[in-house]
């Protein structure tokens, strides 16, 4: 496999060598196993996995290990360590090669590694058609977004024997990612078990990756999926996993992360996406991403820049940062107190015409960002004028991207505008701002919201434009407007105030949900604790 130049050794291969430790307990799940004749290590790196495998002594029971490895030089070092074993075998050649050259007449009972991470804009062409083959073969969709790790999922599933098992270690985005949709249903299909070994502490120190350790077998007895959540790799040494029971599997196009709840939480779930005095927000607005400068330091100013380049009658009044929104209701003494503080609280918005039809000021501020090179990124170079930004309208309200202990829901009230870090949000025609924005502030929504977005490194929320619109709201067309702006002025200075925002939630919960809806108190708090376990999973990460 050739690789595009100009970047790293490491991130061209993909290449995240796995601790010892975490191998040897990977093997050690099977070191029982006494149908193990066969067993596969795609991608061998330095050997660590064949160095496990011959420790806990697997080789002595297994008649054929084979190691690929596409780095010639790793291949030989593994090719050394295994010498004196004769029934291990180490080919130097890419994986998808050796994939198409043997699938239909070889199948392991064990498959185990680490497998490479590589985007897909690093593969050279006939790679790119490699890795689109073996996804399209199973009925899987191939795009850009797509990591090599889940052809070789795919491929490797593909190669188990009747009851084979394989272990192998992945990003954690497997269980929420998009592009991963495809690939989380082929093997809910076809696989009976599935067990995913989830981490608090990194495994790998040196990158903000999270990993999961999946584990799935083959056979004719479905018992579905279960997540085991430790503190760090010694817990995988102590740890019972087999004590851990399964969740049945759901074969949809549904993220993983609703399994780290349990089958009564679930069965919430499932409940208030049948209730009819339940919405998804998605039936009550427009959700877009916000505007894409394209470069946001150049393009969002603060008061002194404005007066520097005479900018007055091309910007806009911006929400810039989650920081600049400390409330519930953005008003115009908001923004000016962001105005006030410093902050870049403008957005330019030059006409479309040319730069020599600009004031004098203005045209200077333009060549000062071409002096800098403000106008090389993508979305700059591609624009007819890198300096007009298309695409700005102003929302009813916003909803923030990337969260920590929450996000914000924000009604826009100073006709501002934003960036790609708040979601733009318009409300369809005769839908009430102020009732929906009220319906998002409860425990029931909050645990959606987690359920449907995806967690990072460093304890951060993210929620894209479509999984906001999938977070159940109830439907508050029969409450009062006095009620709903009572609450909603107590929401909005508990906000201002900077105080607990469970104190916001116990309110909605009790004069909203249970007292005006009719609502279950039980549901509430049970949508509470689904929310508060997810959100304190995410952040033990920070």
């Amino acid at each position: 496999m050739k690789l595009k130049a100009d970047n790293t050794k490491q991130k061209l291969r993909g290449a995240y060598y796995t601790p010892l430790p975490l191998a040897e307990m990977m093997v050690d799940l099977f070191d029982q196993e006494n149908d193990v004749i066969s067993v596969l290590e795609p991608s061998c790196g330095d050997g660590v996995f064949l160095d496990a495998v011959i420790r806990k002594n697997i080789d002595q029971m297994a008649s054929e290990i084979i190691a690929i490895e596409i780095d010639e030089d790793e291949a030989e070092k593994a090719e050394k360590y295994t010498k004196n074993h004769k029934n291990v075998k180490v080919y130097n050649e890419d994986f998808f090669d050796y994939y198409n050259r043997i699938i239909d007449r070889k199948k392991y009972d064990l498959i185990i590694g680490n497998p490479p991470y590589i985007r897909y804009q690093y593969l050279e062409e006939k790679q790119r058609e490699l890795l689109s083959d073996i996804l399209t073969s199973q009925g899987m969709k191939a795009n850009k977004l797509i990591n090599t790790w889940v052809g070789f999922m795919v491929a490797c599933v593909n190669l188990l024997s009747e009851r084979g098992k394989i272990a192998f270690v992945i990003p954690a985005e497997i269980m929420q990612v998009a592009y991963a949709e495809d690939l989380r249903l082929f093997l809910a299909d076809q696989l009976s078990k599935i067990t995913l070994i989830t981490f608090e502490e990194l495994v790998f120190p040196d990158i903000e990756q999270e990993i999961v350790v999946f584990v799935g077998e083959k056979g004719k007895q479905e018992k579905g999926l279960r997540i085991v959540a430790l503190n760090n790799l010694e817990d995988l040494r102590s740890n019972d996993i087999e004590t851990k029971d399964f969740q049945k599997l759901q074969h949809v196009h549904e993220k993983w992360t609703k399994y780290f709840i349990n089958n009564e939480e679930n069965e919430l779930v499932r409940q208030v996406k049948e209730d009819k005095k339940f919405q998804k927000l998605s039936d009550t607005a427009l959700i877009n991403i916000g505007i894409t400068t394209g470069n946001n330091k150049y393009f969002s100013v603060n008061q002194e820049k404005v007066n520097e380049y005479g900018l007055q009658d091309v910007v806009r009044p911006l929400i810039g940062r989650s920081s600049h929104a400390n409330s519930l209701y953005f008003r115009e003494d908001d923004w000016m107190q962001n105005v006030s503080n410093g902050k870049a609280a403008y957005l330019i918005d030059f006409p479309e015409v040319d730069i020599e039809d600009l004031p004098e000021k203005q045209r200077e501020y333009i060549r000062w960002g071409e002096e800098k090179e403000e106008n090389t990124g993508y979305k700059c170079k591609i624009r007819d004028k890198w300096y007009c930004v298309p695409s700005i309208w102003v929302p009813d309200a916003f909803f923030l991207r990337r969260n920590n202990l929450y996000p914000k829901f924000v009604l826009n009230c100073c006709d501002a505008v934003s960036t790609d870090t708040m979601h733009r949000i318009k409300f369809h025609e005769g839908v009430d701002p102020e009732r929906i924005v009220l319906s998002y502030y409860n425990s029931i929504s909050f645990a959606f919201t987690e359920l449907c977005g995806r967690s990072y490194g460093g304890g951060v929320l993210e929620i894209l434009p479509g999984e906001v619109g999938n977070i159940m709201v109830p439907k508050l067309d029969d409450i009062s407007m006095p009620l709903v702006r009572e609450v909603l002025g107590q929401v909005d200075g508990i906000i201002r105030q900077g105080d607990d925002i469970e104190k916001a939630l116990d309110i909605v919960d009790k004069r909203i949900l249970v007292d005006a809806l009719g609502g279950d108190e039980t549901m509430c708090r049970k949508a509470r604790g689904i929310w508060k376990k997810l959100q304190a999973r995410r952040l033990k990460r920070s």
